[in-house]
């Protein structure tokens, strides 16, 4: 039984591992899925510790490991690939030849698994961070990118397309995630300790926020997860 927690973080370093080949290979959508699921598996293999009690050194290492793929490498490919569709390169891209372009989307999409890495690197020294994350967790990163993926791939709305098809604010996301990673800004960790209100207010802020932007934006409302989280940690300071 104790080792069912390091299986379920083996499946998120899979799934990392298997969206990094469909991104490779240009499949976007699928990557992002798999994505997804590495995101399901992160969760369940911290709520299976809990329950069995099962916890480890070498669990939380896996751990951190396994996230570095699939919330900070896996991600920064997709970067990678949208940013390579934007400029419409179809050629193997090399840092020795296409200029100022070619190296933007190779360099760019770098600072976020460094970001990532560096982040995992620092929750996983910083006792502070038991009730309250501080900087964007990796996950929260990796849902910021695969969000408008699939919104872009679902949507009617020519935002997404638009969006998707502009270097410059690819960039920006980019850096402005990668930046929140590694900042110190106080965030809501979304674990319940008890269902009151009590305590509880940011989270059932950040709940309440995203059903009500479900029926409103539809599939859309996926991107907006990450902003509209940020606002309630916000708020939660307020209590």
């Amino acid at each position: 039984m104790k080792y069912i927690p390091n299986f379920i973080t083996s499946l998120n370093l899979a799934s990392g591992f298997f969206a990094i080949i469909f991104a490779a290979n240009g499949d976007l959508l699928n990557a992002s899925w798999l994505i997804l699921a590495a995101m399901i598996f992160d969760f369940l293999d911290g709520f299976s510790a809990r329950l069995l009690k099962a916890y480890s050194a070498v669990g939380k290492e896996l751990d951190s490991l396994a996230d570095v793929v699939s919330f900070g490498v896996a991600p920064g490919i997709i970067i990678f690939q949208l940013l390579k569709n934007s400029l419409s390169l179809s050629e193997p891209v090399s840092l020795f030849s296409g200029g100022i372009p070619t190296m933007l989307i190779l360099l760019i999409p770098a600072v976020m698994p460094v970001c990532a890495a560096l982040r995992l690197a620092i929750f996983n020294l910083d006792t502070s961070q038991a009730t309250i994350f501080k900087g964007l967790p990796t996950p929260a990163n990796a849902l910021a990118v695969i969000s408008v993926v699939i919104a872009g791939n679902y949507s009617q709305s020519p935002v997404f397309s638009s969006f998707i098809a502009s270097p410059l604010l690819l960039i920006i996301l980019t850096v402005s995630l990668s930046l929140l990673m590694v900042s110190r800004i106080p965030l809501l960790s979304l674990k319940f300790s008890n269902l009151k209100i009590k305590g509880n207010e940011g989270r059932y802020i950040l709940v309440g926020m995203v059903l009500v932007s479900l029926p409103i934006a539809g599939i859309a409302a996926a991107t907006l997860i990450i902003p509209i989280y940020i606002i309630a940690s916000f708020l939660s300071m307020l209590f």
